[in-house]
């Protein structure tokens, strides 16, 4: 910038030196100035190449996503203000008691979007056509609020694939490898959720494997989000966070994890204790 600026302002020089100024392959020391505007040109253009992802990653936006279909955790929890949006999965409406069906997840997308932004709900059928139009029919009451989960499988892709020429958002899910990350980015999903925890348990690094896909989807200039689910404690998500990861998806417990902290509990009560002293509850 600041050598397009200086050339800017010099520009009457450029254009009457007799000696022909060029970026590459000429001899510009008999003009101090076109010289130094050339490296900082040069400087500048190496910066950004190296630090590219930068700038993708720095478009991007950080989310929290409860994980949860538990009515009295989100009367609990969401009112925090931390939570971007809920999301859900059949696992967990059997978990908590709720029927996977149409009916059922439209009332808990209204009831989200009274305290959310966005609702993630996840499509389900044994065809592609049954996963789109489950899909279609769940984005429905609210499209530019509702995601659609589908599982990062050959039937899902090309379910989502439909749904997203069709209008509807999409979040690639069950994703447990970073070679995933190319289906998602070249789908044009809106997010690519892999499962942490799981990747863990089946043997893999799952934190290499979700910076991993980051890098990846970086490197294509994807706007795909890495949502990274299957969370068990706080530490790794302020791990991951430090690692250029923005986007998250857990439930309760670890919702009350990031809350635990004694030196801050103690500090908070010795404000207490000096408001009160000062008056504070006259």
């Amino acid at each position: 910038l600041m050598a397009s600026c200086l050339m800017a302002e010099n520009k009457r020089h450029l254009h009457d030196d007799e000696q022909k100024v060029t970026v590459v392959g000429q001899d510009m020391s008999h003009n101090p100035f076109h010289r130094f505007a050339h490296d900082c040109w040069l400087s500048c253009a190496a910066w950004i190449c190296r630090n590219k992802c930068f700038f993708s990653r720095s478009s991007r936006t950080n989310a929290i996503f409860f994980d949860t279909a538990d009515l009295d955790e989100r009367e609990s929890l969401l009112p925090l203000g931390i939570f971007h949006g809920v999301t859900t999965n059949p696992t967990v409406l059997e978990r908590c008691g709720h029927p996977c069906t149409m009916h059922s997840l439209q009332n808990l997308a209204w009831k989200a979007l009274e305290h959310a932004d966005e609702f993630m709900c996840q499509s389900w059928g044994s065809t592609v056509q049954e996963l789109y139009d489950n899909g279609v029919a769940l984005s429905e009451p609210a499209r530019d609020r509702i995601v659609v989960k589908v599982p990062v499988t050959a039937l899902g892709v090309e379910a989502a694939s439909r749904l997203i020429n069709s209008g509807v958002r999409v979040c690639l899910t069950a994703c447990h490898d970073h070679k995933q990350a190319l289906i998602a980015a070249d789908v044009g999903a809106e997010h690519l959720a892999p499962c942490l925890g799981r990747m863990t348990d089946a043997g893999k690094d799952g934190r290499d494997e979700c910076l991993t896909m980051l890098d990846a989807v970086d490197g294509l200039q994807s706007t795909t989000q890495i949502l990274v689910a299957s969370l068990r404690d706080a530490e790794s998500i302020a791990d991951l966070t430090a690692s250029g990861m923005e986007t998250f998806a857990f439930g309760p417990a670890v919702a009350r994890m990031l809350f635990e902290e004694p030196l801050t509990d103690t500090a908070a009560a010795d404000f207490e204790d000096a408001a009160t002293r000062g008056g504070g509850s006259d």
